[in-house]
């Protein structure tokens, strides 16, 4: 049995591109592999280092990966913080990860463009922490989408330059695990390629999102002016409400809007109304599970206190077995 691990950042509550793009994914393979997910608290500081409530945040998240089917018996469910195993290693693979290979980072460039006043350590070294996070657990299978690729493959870098340089074995290399299928990637409602917390605002469906709020997201999702003429191009941001109609609505549904599109008869605004229906149609059931998660303190803190025990367990052989390779010793 395969050791798979997976993470999601403290940012904020998870939306329609978390589930579609792994969370449903990970309900089916907890019972087939060795699964570990927890939720980067660590991670969301190089984006929030000043967090308003950052108690919050990871306990909504842990709330929702409990709501979507996540079993804490069957996987090991952690947060972050709860595993200082996993800042020691973090630390030790800094020692040999490289200033140049780190800032050439696809990500690191693009969040020095966004956020040029706030470029720590932290986030030119988000990799190594990466790294740590899932060799910590000797991970073999990392699900991830296309914008994280760059990242495990940093993260075998790292594994193998440790197994070099001390002459070991001991790190598996980590490689994708995309559940028999292309890597996914939900749009935005905004009209960029990505749903994520970190865009714009309106640009993610979250998960405990109420009728009301689906609705006004959807209504005000960015489109065009509408084809003059038949068999003219989609623009991105129709392609991205068709993407999202073909996760929750029906074929009969989706084929309709895209013979409409197609003849140049098609109205936006009937196809966001039928497209905001089908999507509270399909996140209502996690909703309600959601707030009835969420009213129970006591099962949730014993979910976290379960996890974090599991996590240790297997974090702490591992920074034995390391220190040991590296030649630490008591005296």
């Amino acid at each position: 049995m395969e050791t798979v691990l997976s993470g999601i950042r403290s940012t904020g509550n998870l939306h329609l591109g978390n589930y579609f793009g792994a969370i449903r994914n990970f309900v089916k393979m907890q019972h087939e592999h060795n699964c570990y997910f927890f939720i980067a608290d660590y991670h969301s500081l190089t984006t929030h280092p000043t967090p308003g409530d950052l108690h919050r945040n990871v306990r909504q998240v842990l709330v929702e990966y409990l709501a979507a089917g996540i079993d804490p018996e069957t996987a090991t469910l952690y947060i972050q913080s709860d595993v200082p195993e996993v800042a020691e290693l973090y630390l030790l693979l800094n020692m040999n990860a490289y200033k140049g290979e780190l800032e050439r980072c696809t990500s690191f460039k693009e969040k020095v463009r966004k956020q040029p006043d706030n470029v720590n350590a932290g986030l030119l070294t988000y990799p190594v922490l990466m790294a740590a996070d899932i060799i910590i657990h000797r991970a073999t299978k990392v699900p991830v989408g296309k914008d994280q690729e760059q990242h495990l493959e940093m993260a075998r870098t790292f594994a193998n330059r440790f197994n070099r340089m001390y002459k070991t074995d001991y790190f598996p290399s980590p490689y994708a695990f995309n559940f028999e299928q292309a890597l996914i990637k939900i749009p935005g409602l905004d009209g960029s390629t990505k749903m994520g917390k970190s865009e714009s605002e309106g640009n993610a469906i979250f998960l405990a999102d109420d009728a009301r709020v689906i609705r006004k997201k959807v209504m005000r999702a960015t489109t065009d002016s509408g084809p003059e003429k038949p068999g003219e191009k989609m623009s991105q941001p129709v392609k991205n409400l068709f993407s999202l109609m073909k996760a929750v609505s029906s074929k009969e549904t989706v084929d309709h809007f895209q013979e409409e599109f197609k003849n140049a008869t098609i109205r936006y605004g009937d196809l966001k109304k039928q497209l905001a229906e089908d999507i509270i149609s399909f996140t209502s059931p996690l909703r309600e599970k959601i707030l009835e998660i969420g009213a129970d303190n006591e099962y949730l803190s014993k979910v976290a206190k379960m996890g974090a025990e599991k996590a240790r367990e297997s974090a702490g052989k591992t920074i034995r077995d390391v220190r040991e390779i590296i030649g630490f010793r008591k005296f």
